[in-house]
């Protein structure tokens, strides 16, 4: 769904993962008071790492005596998660990553509505509510039936980046249109570098990096609000069939690096690292997460998906993305995995988090300058969007999701047209409009 976001708010924001994590509290008191015991916690090991939570919940053992966290990770951390959903045994605190269907926790009453502890003060603070310590436009993102489930934590912002130094000893500048993207990738092609690469394995990559936006350009904030509603027709729309077309068009042209189908994320990142190639699609956790891999003195910096002249879209608009935190229903402990989450939500730890970590987060305050110097770009982006936007519908409807990444990586690699490719991820959506135990949702 494509949402304004106030720029008041915006500015004084850093992401955060969306988490949930709420108990009602006792009668007569205003605090979710946290419990002494142990807590487990289960979170996503994605681009971030999770070294600052295991931090974090280091020091939050060290004020609170009494207190055990029992904090592990895992990169497809789903894949546990599941089973144990399934046989009522959750942790206490949870961050499935973009492998768990949240919503389906939520319809299946797996997870705990938080809108009580958001009620109750933030971790340290004495006046105003935890929930007016969250960007509110980003909060609402983890609402269903208007209570709130998940909560964010970080701040994904998407967009494509280039590498500094190549383009500066050649002189290019990063383009802003679509008719600017193509002579630049032939310059590039002529030196022997490819222009762009993307993370083929992972074919969301490409399909926010490059379709989405450019349908969105061409079309504007309908595209993806239609999306979201099950519109018919919608994935066969004029702007997601040009936008199938552009794609198309630089894969005729060998604008994308030979072999980036087979690639991984970080394969694909690397050949960007070593000068392989010019140009990748990616969100703000590509530092973090190739931080390791990192060149001495390589440089990279952020820009917006080129823009298609003469289209509906505002050139400013942005995508933003998070990942939720929860409160399992059946967790142990929750009023300590809710004050647990409190911390890692406060504004000193969010603020360590956008420094460390390279990204921003959905806490209130904590952008303040300086920031790192890759997060200037992004930060920037944020500033001046007119328009921000995420993809509510992969997680509202999964099967069409897969569908859409299914078709993108046959697009990529040639054995489908756009059009087939508006055909397949269509009748994915057919079903899903027809299916009456499908939950419909409303952007």
């Amino acid at each position: 769904m494509i949402a304004k976001i106030a720029l008041k708010w915006l500015l004084l924001t850093v992401p955060a993962a969306l988490c949930a994590g709420c108990v009602h509290p006792i009668a007569g008191e205003t605090e979710v008071r946290p419990h002494t015991g142990k807590l487990e916690v289960r979170a996503f090991q994605g681009g971030y790492g999770i070294d600052f939570y295991e931090r974090a919940a280091r020091e939050y053992e060290q004020a609170h005596p009494g207190v055990q966290i029992d904090l592990k990770g895992d990169p497809r951390i789903w894949e546990q998660l599941r089973p144990r959903f399934v046989a009522g045994d959750p942790p206490g605190l949870a961050f499935p990553g973009w492998g768990m269907d949240n919503y389906a926790l939520i319809y299946e009453h797996q997870a705990q509505p938080l809108d009580d502890a958001l009620l109750t003060s933030a971790y340290g603070e004495s006046t105003g509510t935890w929930k007016d310590s969250f960007v509110q436009e980003v909060l609402k993102l983890g609402e269903y039936n208007g209570q709130t489930y998940l909560l964010p934590y970080y701040l994904n912002l998407n967009g494509w980046w280039y590498n500094a130094e190549l383009f500066e000893k050649n002189g290019w500048q990063p383009p802003q249109t679509h008719e600017e993207l193509l002579i630049l990738c032939e310059k590039i092609k002529a030196k022997g570098i490819a222009p762009i690469t993307y993370q083929g394995k992972y074919p969301y990559y490409a399909l926010q990096g490059f379709l989405l936006p450019w349908a969105i350009s061409i079309g504007g904030a309908e595209v993806i609000s239609d999306l979201e509603a099950l519109k018919p027709g919608a994935w066969k729309s004029e702007p997601i069939m040009k936008a199938a077309q552009m794609v198309d068009d630089l894969r005729k042209k060998g604008y994308f690096q030979n072999g980036a189908n087979g690639m991984s994320h970080t394969e694909a990142q690397m050949e960007f690292l070593q000068g392989n190639a010019a140009m990748i699609p990616c969100g703000t956790w590509l530092e973090s997460e190739m931080k390791k891999q990192l060149p001495p003195g390589f440089r990279m910096a952020f820009f917006l998906p080129p823009h298609v002249p003469g289209g509906k879209g505002d050139p400013s608009t942005l995508q933003v993305s998070v990942e939720p935190w929860l409160v399992p229903t059946q967790g142990q402990n929750q009023a300590l995995a809710v004050d647990f989450f409190k911390y890692l939500t406060s504004k000193k730890k969010a603020r360590e988090f956008v420094l460390e970590k390279g990204t921003l987060t959905a806490v209130r305050g904590t952008d303040q300058a300086p920031l790192p110097p890759t997060l200037r770009g992004p930060a920037a982006a944020l500033r001046d969007a007119k328009v921000t936007w995420t993809t509510r519908y992969s997680q509202w409807y999964k099967p069409m999701e897969e569908a859409a990444r299914n078709a993108m990586a046959s697009l990529l690699q040639g054995s489908i047209t756009p059009q087939q490719f508006g055909g397949q991820v269509e009748a994915s959506a057919e079903k899903l409009r027809k299916d009456p135990n499908v939950p419909k949702r409303q952007p």
